[in-house]
């Protein structure tokens, strides 16, 4: 059985959101999109998704989002990326 969620919304958010209630980042989020298992291991070790212009690496016990691309660029000074509440197995 495969234990790893196949797919997480992202979330690209002011840094000043970090404290939110995570259900209620979407409201302030600049971008988010869908991103999909790839079947691959990154660079950090952790499972490879892509999907609507974003390349992560997500570790999914703790659902923290350890590498980003979004539109082949790192995130700009100021922004983070957040997993939302939303995923599905």
């Amino acid at each position: 059985m495969n234990t790893v969620p196949q797919r997480f919304e992202i979330l690209v958010v002011p840094e000043h959101a970090e404290g939110r209630d995570p259900a209620r980042l979407s409201e302030v989020a600049i971008r988010s999109g869908v991103v999909r298992a790839t079947g691959e291991l990154g660079v950090s070790g952790y499972p490879r998704y892509e999907g609507d212009g974003m390349e992560a690496e997500i570790d999914p016990e703790t659902r923290t989002v350890e590498a980003l691309l979004v539109d082949g660029a790192e995130l700009d000074y100021g922004l983070s990326a957040r997993v939302s509440g939303r995923t599905d197995s």
